[in-house]
């Protein structure tokens, strides 16, 4: 029982499966911004595009 107790406070493979998770969703949201970004800097070329050509 004694180890069983002693295992369970030095298992830490469920922090880091925390922290892996924590990285993604920020790496996920850094990416989301960046597209977000370069979404509406192509959209205003395209429309600059269309006017120049109409």
């Amino acid at each position: 029982m004694r180890s069983l107790i002693s295992n369970f406070f030095t298992n830490e493979s469920g922090a880091t499966a925390i922290e892996y998770g924590l990285i993604a969703g920020l790496i996920a949201v850094v990416i989301i911004a960046v597209v977000s970004s370069v979404g509406t800097s192509l959209t205003a070329k395209f429309t600059n595009v269309s006017s120049a050509l109409t």
